[in-house]
């Protein structure tokens, strides 16, 4: 296949429209009345191009929960939702804690081809909160891991965490603490409210969020190291987070698209679609988050993209089993929550999903600005399409969406990754496709 592509009227971070020349992997070109000999044109008239975007949290589940997700199908879910790039939990079987595994990861994305795929590593041995794991053979290895966590799980133990902080920092890598205070948190249902006291369902509080937040950016300030917060849920934790950084702290934060759109009151169907971790907050959080994000106190949206037997979800609400997908739909959320409302601008967007993601992660040739010479790692969005959402038919095994039956702005309408169309026409593009002349 001719490697030469010209995406003809794109309109870059929501500007005017120019034409894009890609060849060889790179953006060769920007400007109008492109063309090139034997080049594939792609009309995207009316059509918003993003930098790829990258996902700091996704669970993969493979090795060992194959039934939920596997490396396959969720990066093309990843395509699907514009994604170039994914970063891998550690919470497997086996845990993602020795080089071993984090490299098995990193093999099973590279051999299945649609996204890069950068396995995190497990902070503690085993995800049980008593020793660390070996960190520097994980960044050593093939992977290069660079971001360590045992999301699904807190690092409880201070000094612990505190010689997380401290290890790390010596090859620039950082620990993403999911903020859970284990203790206050015991048989927790759903966030702790007046919901919550209405259903008889045991409440999470903010403050079992709000205090490890507290705690862990004063550790990180102490040490000078990179700390990132895990899906930030509550008011609080952004007041946390905005003090941390006017004070100098290294720390950056992330927020879920299902927590800038849904609230706590979902609970009262007690649909286990709407069963989480951390949960569903109120109102006032949700404009908080809102707030924060486009004030940059946020640095990146992140899916928390969890996928799960339909077993393990179409049961009752005790017995369910927390997380929700979001890689098919984060994109057209954020438009929902930030764009359609006027919170951020395309370039808003571009950079809390791709350029702000990648950095954290620390990427090379991942959230690149449109440029010419720059990693042709690109998605087309049409920002006027409107979608209803249905998980039968997403590329991701789990089922589990909360938005399903609701109809969501924008659409990902062709997805670049490495100057090769994964995604064309909104569907996987398949190496036989005829590309002679066709519509993104």
């Amino acid at each position: 296949m001719s490697r030469v592509f010209v995406l003809r009227g794109a309109r870059p971070l929501g500007g005017p429209p120019v034409d894009l020349l890609v060849r060889d992997g790179l953006i060769e070109d920007i400007g109008t009345g492109l063309g090139a000999a034997g080049a594939h044109v792609v009309d995207a008239d009316g059509l918003i191009a993003l930098p790829g975007l990258v996902d700091l949290h996704t669970h993969l589940r493979e090795p060992g929960r194959e039934d939920a997700e596997t490396v396959e199908s969720g990066t093309r879910a990843a395509a699907l939702g514009g994604f170039t790039a994914v970063h891998a939990m550690a919470n497997t079987d086996p845990v993602a804690d020795t080089a071993g595994v984090v490299e098995q990861v990193w093999r099973l994305g590279r051999r299945a081809g649609w996204v890069d795929v950068r396995p995190v590593g497990a902070v503690t041995v085993g995800l049980r909160g008593e020793r660390l794991a070996e960190l520097g053979a994980m960044a050593d290895s093939p992977a290069a891991v660079r971001v360590f966590s045992d999301d699904g799980r807190c690092v409880a133990d201070a000094v612990l965490m505190r010689r997380a902080l401290e290890y790390v920092k010596a090859f620039d890598g950082v620990v993403a603490q999911h903020a859970q205070e284990p203790r206050l948190t015991e048989g927790a249902q759903m966030h702790e409210g007046d919901v919550s006291a209405v259903l008889g369902l045991t409440g999470w509080p903010s403050g079992a969020e709000e205090a490890v937040i507290a705690r862990d950016v004063l550790l990180a300030g102490h040490v000078g190291a990179r700390l990132h917060v895990c899906h930030v849920s509550t008011a609080g934790s952004v007041d946390i987070v905005r003090w941390a950084k006017s004070r100098g702290v290294r720390v950056t934060a992330e927020v879920t698209p299902h927590h800038l759109m849904l609230t706590h009151e979902e609970v009262r169907s007690y649909d286990p679609l709407f069963k989480v971790n951390p949960p569903l907050r109120t109102a006032d959080d949700v404009q908080a988050l809102r707030a924060g994000l486009a004030d940059g106190t946020i640095d990146a949206v992140a899916t928390d993209h969890a996928p799960h037997p339909l077993e393990d979800k179409d049961c009752e609400w005790a017995a369910a089993a927390m997380g929700m997908t979001g890689l098919e739909t984060a994109l057209s959320v954020v438009q929902a929550a930030m764009v359609d409302t006027g919170l951020l601008d395309w370039a808003g967007v571009a950079r809390r999903m791709s350029t702000a993601p990648a950095a954290i992660g620390g990427l090379t040739g991942q959230g690149a600005a449109l440029e010419a010479g720059a990693p042709a790692h690109l998605v087309l969005v049409d920002p006027a399409a409107r979608t209803v959402v249905e998980p039968a038919r997403m590329a991701t095994a789990g089922r589990n969406n909360p938005f399903r039956g609701r109809e969501l702005p924008g659409h990902v309408v062709a997805t670049f990754y490495r100057g090769t169309p994964t995604v064309l026409g909104g569907t996987l593009a398949e190496p036989a496709a005829d590309l002679e002349e066709v519509r993104a």
